[in-house]
């Protein structure tokens, strides 16, 4: 930001802008949640007549989410108000929170009209998270314009307390842990090991696993291979016999049953497979007159 922008804030134009530690948890948790779309929600606090804090925020549930945008739906506002009405009743809402995850600090078009149309007031602040780099940054109104703030306030909720109330002890191991820790070396004192890494055969552990790979992928194949040839119906070729002059498929000739009258081989009668000759109407004739004469 100019110099200008930062003498505005000093000026008095820009109220100031007190943040609680705790809001910030709250809002890198969620924004970690989902990496690779951007989730959304609402800043609840008080204001006063130089400033505002943020005291709470309100996760928006059901937003539509995208990669590179997000909306506040209806069912993200009824969701909202439902629990500020429980929870926070006696605070505003003072701003909204998104993240940009792997997109850096600042507020897009998108990001702009959400503020124009739904958080126009004086004091309402943007924030704006990246989960990849943990970077962070607070827009807001300064002089009619939307500005990233240089001038933010975090407030330590649990500060103020004296460092030697309640008499806690130096916290110590459990004494099931001790029993897992290895025991040190008298002549070594503890924090001087040597990180040593393990021992393995790097390309012998991947030849393993490529090789147990291949053989678990033939073998659902083969399986899959058998149950299809029980499962599934197969297709039989016969060999047809086909006219090679009209194309045609021939039809089998079969062979006739023996009448039960007919002599068998085995009985040395057998019929003579020379069919009976014709009559010749000259031997007829022939015989004819040989009657007559007689």
């Amino acid at each position: 930001m100019s110099n200008r922008s930062r003498d505005r804030e000093k000026d008095g134009e820009r109220p100031w802008v007190a943040v609680g530690s705790d809001v910030i948890c709250q809002i890198r948790r969620h924004a970690r949640s989902s990496i690779k779309t951007e989730v959304c929600g609402v800043l609840v606090g008080s204001e006063s007549s130089d400033g505002m804090e943020v005291e709470a925020c309100i996760s928006g549930l059901n937003a539509e989410q995208a990669g590179a945008h997000v909306t506040f739906t209806q069912d993200t506002w009824e969701h909202i108000y439902k629990v500020k009405d429980q929870q926070y009743p006696n605070q505003r809402i003072v701003g909204w929170y998104h993240s940009h995850p792997g997109f850096g600090i600042f507020l897009s078009d998108h990001d702009t009209f959400i503020h124009k149309n739904f958080f126009s007031s004086p004091k309402q602040v943007a924030w704006v998270c990246d989960p990849h780099s943990d970077e962070e940054g607070c827009f807001g109104w300064v002089s009619g314009r939307i500005e990233r703030l240089t001038h933010i306030r975090i407030i330590d909720r649990q500060g103020g307390k004296a460092a030697d109330v309640g008499g806690r002890p130096e916290p110590t191991l459990d004494a099931r842990l001790d029993a897992q820790l290895p025991a040190q070396e008298d002549n070594k004192p503890v924090g001087e090991e040597q990180w040593e890494p393990e021992q393995k055969d790097s390309e012998m552990v991947s030849l393993t696993q490529l090789t147990v790979t291949i053989l678990s992928h033939l073998s659902v194949l083969l399986l899959g291979l058998a149950i299809g040839w029980y499962v599934f119906q197969r297709v039989v070729l016969v060999p047809v016999p086909v006219d090679p002059i009209t194309g045609q498929p021939l039809q089998l000739r079969q062979s006739e049953p023996e009448k039960p009258g007919a002599a068998s081989p085995q009985n040395g009668q057998g019929t003579s497979s020379t069919p009976p000759s014709k009559p010749n109407p000259t031997d007829a004739g022939k015989g004819a007159n040989d009657h007559d004469q007689r």
